[in-house]
């Protein structure tokens, strides 16, 4: 099994400091970070959880942060579940996206990249990384990537899906080209509420944190359609898009529209030789949390199964996080189970194969 979406933290983001830029230290030390001093939180985006964020039982027994203490994740997540690998997708440090100030910004994702490096990737081999970058500097981003996107343990770059615009646009593809050259995949992360992206609702902010929640998926929306419009699948062939956290059930119909208005319409877009639903199913993937459940529980699968989502589904706990999925309830077709547990991201994210890791592991 390989989860796709595992949320590190840190006891405070002063841990930061050592790897910041010097130019940059005053600015997290006296507490220029997005909310209250000591860690990037939630509390600054306009929605406040009425419950938290995190699962109650995921407090370390020193009591430290959730997620900040590794042999007490590895001990809930991944011996209790039998994970090969986990995929590091941080916390806090993607609302970096959020920040005004991108020199300052990719400074906090940089520091946050090498801390990670140093202190995660190290300690446990079943453990791969994803690089952050702020995206609100494409050419600093893309000098991010090429810093660091060799490193044999980082599997992908990764984002917040709350953007300044969709992320197939122009403004973006040095970021594209940089992953491009290093074969990882572009991920954004449902989250960026806040700060620049403070409107990440199609008609404008919500009022309630789970009406919020519940349509977020509308930026993982523009994100695809973005990507296919633009051509970055055609630009750059090995590109592949990973959306995390967004959502499921809206991809079938969101596609069917995309292939229906291009049929009709292709001559705006002529750099484009394939439908829609055809660059998806080869180069944009989906994380399974959360796992849309309808009234009737089935009536989700013919609908997938309609665009190849067997090929596009990865598995996500979202641990430590309040919509934790357990792997062992959630509802998949038999048939799929083993793409969707573990086939699919290991291909994506290029991890041995399994006997490879039974014989390490032995």
């Amino acid at each position: 099994m390989i989860d796709c979406d595992v949320h590190n933290s840190w006891t405070s983001a002063e841990v930061l400091l050592d790897y910041l830029d010097p130019a940059f230290r005053e600015y997290l030390d006296r507490g220029e970070i997005p909310g209250p001093r000591g860690a990037f939180p939630h509390a600054h985006r306009p929605w406040l959880h009425p419950e938290g964020f995190m699962r109650y039982d995921a407090v370390p027994p020193s009591g430290v942060t959730p997620g900040a203490d590794l042999p007490f994740l590895a001990e809930q997540l991944l011996d209790r579940y039998s994970i090969d690998y986990a995929v590091l997708t941080g916390d806090e440090s993607i609302e970096v996206s959020t920040l005004a100030n991108p020199y300052y910004a990719q400074a906090l994702a940089s520091a946050y990249n090498d801390w990670m490096i140093e202190n995660w990737l190290s300690a446990d081999p079943r453990l791969r990384g994803s690089l952050i970058v702020a995206p609100q500097n494409p050419q600093l981003a893309a000098a991010e990537i090429r810093r660091l996107g060799d490193h044999p343990d980082i599997v992908q770059v990764l984002v917040s899906s709350g953007s300044q615009r969709p992320y197939g646009d122009p403004f973006f593809h040095p970021i594209w080209e940089a992953c491009s050259e290093y074969d990882l995949p572009f991920a954004a992360h449902l989250g960026g509420q806040g700060g620049l992206n403070s409107t990440p609702i199609a008609c404008g902010p919500t009022t309630f944190f789970w009406e919020t929640h519940a349509l977020l998926c509308e930026t993982g929306m523009a994100h695809l359609g973005s990507t296919i419009a633009h051509g970055v699948f055609e630009k750059w062939p090995n590109a592949r898009l990973i959306l995390i956290e967004c959502g499921v059930a809206w991809v079938p119909p969101v596609l069917w529209r995309l292939d229906e208005d291009f049929r009709a319409l292709r001559k705006e877009t002529p750099w484009l030789r394939r439908l829609p639903s055809e660059y998806a199913r080869d180069h944009i993937r989906l994380t399974t949390q959360p796992l849309e459940v309808p009234n009737s529980p089935q009536a989700l699968w013919p609908a997938l199964a309609d665009i190849g989502a067997q090929d596009m589904l990865m598995f996500a706990s979202d641990y430590p996080h309040w919509d934790f999925d357990d792997p062992n309830f959630i509802r998949l077709p038999e048939d799929w189970r083993e793409a969707v547990l573990d086939g699919n991201a290991r291909s994506v994210y290029r991890l041995p194969a399994q006997e490879v890791v039974d014989e390490l592991a032995g």
